[in-house]
């Protein structure tokens, strides 16, 4: 009877090696996922602040922009039109380049989520 005992204590090992690994993979997936979490939001609230302040200080140029070659040009409107065609110009520009955002998006999303 002694080999149906050691069969019962090596699968009662196994049993419980199993179980353990079972148990550190859970744990490691969850500190993955809060990491995961914790970046993300990190990196959205930072783009957010930064962004916001960003937007606001290219209000303000683009006015003054507008004012100054408004008043260079005699015509405010004209000023105004001019600084919307440089706006304009530059969405085009981005949306031709979009691809490359993609990939650069891809490569840098991919590095940190991935390690």
């Amino acid at each position: 009877m002694s080999v149906f005992d050691d069969i019962n204590q090596t699968t009662s090992k196994a049993s419980h090696i199993g179980e353990r690994y079972i148990r550190a993979s859970h744990q490691y997936f969850r500190l993955k996922i809060f990491q995961q979490l914790t970046l993300s939001l990190s990196l959205v609230t930072k783009v957010l602040a930064i962004g916001s302040l960003l937007f606001a200080g290219l209000v303000f140029l683009s006015i003054a922009a507008a004012l100054e070659i408004g008043d260079a040009l005699n015509s405010f409107a004209l000023g105004f039109l001019i600084v919307g065609f440089v706006y304009v110009l530059l969405s085009v520009i981005i949306y031709l380049l979009r691809a490359k955002f993609n990939t650069m998006i891809i490569k840098r999303v991919g590095l940190k989520f991935f390690n």
